[in-house]
C-alpha cells in the first residue's frame, strides 16, 4: 500500500517538501473557507434576510457535511490515482468556493457550503496519507504534521484577513479570494506532486474489515472525544475573556491570535514527539490538557495568566492531531484513505459535540467557569482511551509495556511524552 521506494525513501528531499507545501497550501484554503464564515455572519445574515442563528447553520451544515459527506467522496475517488484524486478534490473545492461567491439566496449558500465540505475530509484524509507515504518512516508524522500545517496558519492568518476582506468589501469578496487560493493550490498540487503516485486497488469489503479493527476505532473515538474536549470550552471562549477575565473584544481578537500561534507550534511539536512515541505522546498531552483545563478558572481571572494558558492550551489541543491521524493510518493499513477521512469526521463530530455537550452544561444552569471542568473531564477520558489502545498493543505481541523497540506496533514505553 506504500508509495514505491523510488518516491517514499530515494525521493530528492527538496521535491518532497514542494509537495507537502502544496497539500500545506491547499489545507490553508480549506482551513480558511471553513472558519471565515463565523467572522462573516453578521453581513452574511444581513444581506440574505435571515437572522444570525439562522446563518450560523452554515457553520452545523459544514460539519456535518465532512462527517457525514466525505466518506462517500473519498470512496468516489478510491480507484484514481491519487494524484489524480487530489486534484479532482480540490476542482471540487474551487467550484463550491465559487457558488459561495455568487449564492443569490441563503438556501443555495447552504447548497454550496455543503458542497465544499464534501472535499475537506476527502482531501485531509487522503492528503494525509500520501503525506506520510512520501516521507521516510522516521518522519511520517511530521509530514502529516506539515500538511496540517496550512490549517493551523489559516486560523492564524486566513480567518482574520478574510474577516476583514469581508468588512472592507463583501463577504462574497472573501469567497473569490478563497477560489484564488484554491486555484494556487491545485497549481501547486500540478506542478510539485509525483506523477506515479501509485493507485491503491479498492476492496470495500477488506477496507470496511480494516476500519472495523477495534484499535481504528478507538483511534477515531481518541479523535471525538479529544475534539470535544476543545469546543466544549473554545466555543464559548469569548464570553469567558469579556465575563471573566474582563479583556475588552480587541483584546479577545489578540488572545485568539496567541491562541492560534500556540496551534501552529503544537502541530509541527506533536509530529516530531509522534515520529519517537505515538501513543505514549498522545497519553502525555491529554494529561497535561486535563490539568491545564482545570487550572484554566484560576489563571483565567486576569489578562496575563489567561494569555499563556491560551498559548499553551493551544500548543497541546493541536498537538494531538498529528499522532492521531498518523495512528489511525497506521492501524488501518488496509484502508488508509477511507480510515484517514472518516477520522477528518471524527474531528468534526466532536467539534459539534464538544459545543452541544457545552451548551446543554450552559442550559441546565452551569457557569461559563464550570466548562473548563467538564472539558478536562474529557480530556482524561481521551486519556484512558490511549491507555486502553496502547496496553492492548503490546497484549496483542505478549510484550511487556516497559519494553520499547520491539514489535510491529510498538508505541514507545508507557511514560508521558511531554
Amino acid at each position: 500500500m506504500g508509495l514505491p521506494s523510488s518516491i517514499a525513501a530515494g525521493a530528492d528531499p527538496r521535491a518532497v517538501r514542494f509537495a507537502l507545501l502544496a497539500l500545506a497550501l491547499a489545507s490553508f484554503g480549506i482551513g480558511t473557507t471553513e472558519y471565515v464564515i463565523v467572522g462573516l455572519l453578521p453581513r452574511v445574515a444581513t444581506d440574505l434576510s435571515v437572522t444570525i442563528p439562522q446563518a450560523g447553520f452554515l457553520v452545523t451544515g459544514y460539519a456535518l457535511s465532512v462527517t457525514f459527506g466525505s466518506p462517500f467522496l473519498a470512496i468516489a475517488t478510491a480507484r484514481m490515482n491519487r494524484r489524480h484524486a487530489l486534484m479532482t478534490l480540490m476542482g471540487v473545492f474551487i467550484a463550491g468556493n465559487a457558488l459561495c461567491a455568487v449564492a443569490p439566496s441563503f438556501t443555495l449558500l447552504m447548497a454550496a457550503r455543503i458542497v465544499t465540505a464534501l472535499c475537506h475530509g476527502a482531501f485531509f484524509g487522503l492528503g494525509a496519507v500520501v503525506a506520510a507515504e512520501l516521507s521516510v518512516p522516521s518522519r511520517k508524522a511530521q509530514a502529516i504534521a506539515m500538511m496540517f500545517a496550512g490549517l493551523t496558519i489559516a486560523n492564524v492568518l486566513g480567518v482574520p484577513l478574510g474577516t476583514a476582506l469581508g468588512e472592507a468589501l463583501t463577504w462574497r469578496d472573501t469567497f473569490l479570494a478563497v477560489v484564488v487560493i484554491g486555484v494556487a493550490a491545485a497549481a501547486a498540487l500540478a506542478l510539485w506532486l509525483p506523477k506515479d503516485l501509485p493507485t491503491p486497488p479498492l476492496a470495500l469489503k477488506r477496507e470496511a474489515k480494516a476500519i472495523a479493527n477495534v484499535q481504528v476505532v478507538l483511534a477515531m473515538v481518541i479523535s471525538i472525544v479529544a475534539s470535544a474536549s476543545l469546543f466544549s470550552v473554545f466555543t464559548y471562549i469569548a464570553p469567558i475573556l469579556t465575563e471573566h477575565t474582563g479583556v475588552s473584544a480587541h483584546g479577545v481578537t489578540l488572545m485568539l491570535l496567541i491562541f492560534g500561534v500556540g496551534l501552529t507550534i503544537g502541530n509541527f511539536g506533536g509530529g516530531w514527539m509522534a515520529d519517537r512515541s505515538l501513543l505514549p505522546t498522545v497519553i502525555g498531552i491529554t494529561a497535561v490538557l486535563a490539568v491545564l483545563l482545570a487550572l484554566f478558572p484560576l489563571t483565567s481571572a486576569y489578562p496575563l495568566p489567561a494569555a499563556i494558558t491560551l498559548f499553551i492550551w493551544g500548543v497541546l489541543a493541536f498537538a494531538l492531531v498529528a499522532p492521531l491521524q498518523m495512528r489511525v493510518v497506521k492501524e488501518a493499513a488496509e484502508a488508509p484513505n477511507l480510515a484517514s477521512t472518516l477520522n477528518q469526521g471524527a474531528f468534526n463530530l466532536g467539534n459539534a459535540l464538544g459545543a452541544a455537550v457545552g451548551g446543554v452544561g450552559l442550559s441546565a444552569g452551569l457557569s461559563y467557569m464550570d466548562l473548563p471542568w467538564m472539558g478536562a473531564g474529557l480530556a482524561c477520558l481521551a486519556m484512558l482511551l490511549a491507555v486502553v489502545a496502547h496496553r492492548l498493543d503490546h497484549a496483542a505481541h505478549d510484550i511487556p509495556v516497559a519494553v520499547v523497540g520491539v514489535g510491529p506496533h510498538d508505541d514507545g514505553p508507557l511514560t508521558p511524552a511531554l
